[in-house]
């Protein structure tokens, strides 16, 4: 029994490595062959750990292979636009200037049921709203909609809006966030300051943020 929750570990463990190793994908934005090496990559490690007589380097060793192949594939994809159309497919457009491709949408095998409820997904509820939209190669809609229904920017308005940074939180859980300093530039010995200025101690705070004018919100941790 040990054996098998130390296998687990180690494979768990290695796993996540190897994903980190291919990078931040969400499933929806993956490849074809991202999405293909990852679940072959959950089958081949579910086998030592559930056959504790086969040797733990049966599950490592292929999915090392698998990695390596995967990181070869995506550098050759950024340097060959061939190779990447060939292993991605390429993004096709279904409406085009308001008009529905109906070809296009029989070649992606892709019913008007499943393109008007991604478009709802999007917020838009009329077909006649869209003047171009595209599927792209890991399956998403990019919706472009009509001049007259698209929401006006501050460009538009001859508005001009000041850029401001986002609040930055400097404290979570009770804990003071290493990356404080770096997203917010401010330093420990200010937070510090603040905290004593409240008469509280960072173990007592649920949250704390700072925004760029210096300005600060502090949320206390509730008792029980």
């Amino acid at each position: 029994m040990l054996i098998s929750v130390i296998r687990t570990v180690i494979l768990y463990v290695f796993i996540i490595a190897a994903l980190r190793l291919m990078g931040k994908r969400q499933i929806s934005d993956m490849q074809p062959s991202e999405l293909v090496v990852t679940m072959i990559i959950s089958d081949i490690a579910s086998m030592p750990m559930q056959n504790t007589s086969q040797p733990l380097l049966s599950g490592i060793i292929p999915v090392m292979i698998l990695v390596a192949l995967e990181i070869a594939a995506s550098v050759i994809m950024m340097k060959s636009r061939l190779f990447r159309r060939i292993v991605c497919g390429s993004p096709i457009v279904v409406i085009d200037d308001g008009k529905i491709l109906q070809s296009q949408m029989k070649r992606l095998r892709l019913t008007t049921d499943e393109l008007c409820a991604q478009l709802r997904a999007q917020n838009i509820f009329n077909l006649d709203d869209v003047q171009y939209c595209i599927v792209e190669t890991g399956g998403t809609l990019s919706v472009l909609e009509k001049p007259q229904k698209r929401t006006p920017a501050a460009e538009d308005m001859g508005v001009t809006i000041s850029e401001n940074k986002p609040d930055s939180v400097v404290i979570s859980d009770g804990r003071l966030l290493d990356s404080s300093e770096a997203l917010c530039e401010v330093k420990k010995e200010d937070i510090n300051k603040i905290l004593k200025k409240n008469n509280i101690s960072i173990k007592n705070i649920f949250i704390m943020t700072i925004s760029e004018d210096g300005s600060y919100k502090i949320i206390e941790k509730e008792k029980k």
